[in-house]
């Protein structure tokens, strides 16, 4: 590899503290850890084969976002996510991914729309084979390949930072999710073909809507 492609590699990829974040994040959106739950630095390390710094540091990221606090003493708690926090953020996640795929409707050409197509394809037959790691990375990809033709990155940028209350790891095991994913994204895909920018806000905010009601509903069933 050459200097300047390790130089790419290092800069794609994620910092450890980060990397901690993330898994921790997504165990507390997923309802994995639950409110009132201790969760040490150590243990995180262990779990992602780091050292306890970083570990630290992305406890200390979750705190700042709200999803843990520090106990004197004690350590980091898993702070109260109630089923309303999560559809708030997901009805704020669907008014701007729905404004994305408009916007898309009246970019994309039909090779656009073919990779989609590819795309939920390879979506389905994973789905079928219950590779749900499959589904959720290719699930991930149909949607990034959306807003990426939307052309609006502050727009994108605004949503990417709700996207922190989307489990990207544990979204397949919630009850729904995944045959959700395959019937919305008809929806979308037909819209986008039409180039209907309406109908494409709506089936895309419409599918935000949905997800957000599923996991709403395994955190307030698992608690």
């Amino acid at each position: 590899m050459s200097s300047t492609s390790s130089e790419r590699a290092r800069r794609r990829r994620p910092r450890l503290s980060d990397e901690a974040a993330v898994h921790v994040r997504e165990l507390i959106i997923s309802g994995q850890l639950k409110a009132g739950e201790y969760i040490r630095p150590e243990v995180v390390a262990d779990d992602l084969g780091m050292s306890a710094t970083p570990a630290r540091e992305g406890l200390l990221q979750l705190q700042t976002e709200g999803f843990l606090k520090v106990e004197p003493r004690r350590g980091f708690v898993v702070s109260p996510l109630s089923p309303k926090d999560v559809s708030d953020t997901f009805e704020a996640q669907a008014l701007l991914a729905g404004e994305l795929c408009a916007r898309t409707a009246g970019l994309a050409t039909s090779a656009d729309v073919k990779a989609l197509q590819n795309i939920q394809t390879r979506l389905e037959e994973a789905a079928e084979r219950g590779d749900l790691a499959e589904v959720e990375e290719l699930n991930f990809e149909f949607h990034r390949a959306i807003y990426h033709i939307s052309d609006a990155p502050k727009i994108h940028w605004l949503l990417a930072s709700t996207l922190r209350y989307a489990p990207r790891r544990f979204y397949p095991t919630i009850g729904g999710w995944p045959d959700a994913s395959s019937h919305d994204h008809h929806a979308i895909l037909k819209a986008l073909r039409a180039s209907d920018s309406e109908a494409a806000r709506q089936a895309m905010a419409g599918h935000i809507r949905r997800a957000g009601e599923l996991l709403a509903q395994h955190l307030s069933t698992d608690r």
